[in-house]
């Protein structure tokens, strides 16, 4: 992908959502929500804070993610659908 974010903002790309519920039940497309997990795709360089320091980011590309259910905005790079959001829309790594 030939894309840099800039600032504190990151590209994530939507992970699929399960297709069956526990007790089986296959869930069709139209019923389905849209999944609230993704992969970082690309990072942008970081946030300056009020002195005009460079503050990294907390995240970093491959980390899969927790974000909210309205957060990003939807684009479609190289084909792809991925979202476009500041890094305080996201609530956490999950972890390995």
């Amino acid at each position: 992908m030939k894309f840099r974010p800039l600032h504190d903002r990151v590209v994530v790309r939507r992970l699929d959502s399960e297709e069956k519920t526990k007790g089986g039940i296959i869930i069709p497309d139209s019923a389905k929500e849209k999944p609230q997990e993704g992969e970082i795709v690309a990072v942008g360089s970081g946030a300056r804070d009020e002195n005009g320091k460079l503050v990294p980011l907390d995240v970093k590309k491959g980390d899969r993610v927790l974000f909210g259910k309205w957060s990003g905005t939807e684009v479609k790079l190289d084909g792809q659908d991925v979202l476009i959001m500041k890094e305080s829309d996201i609530m956490g790594v999950i972890g390995k």
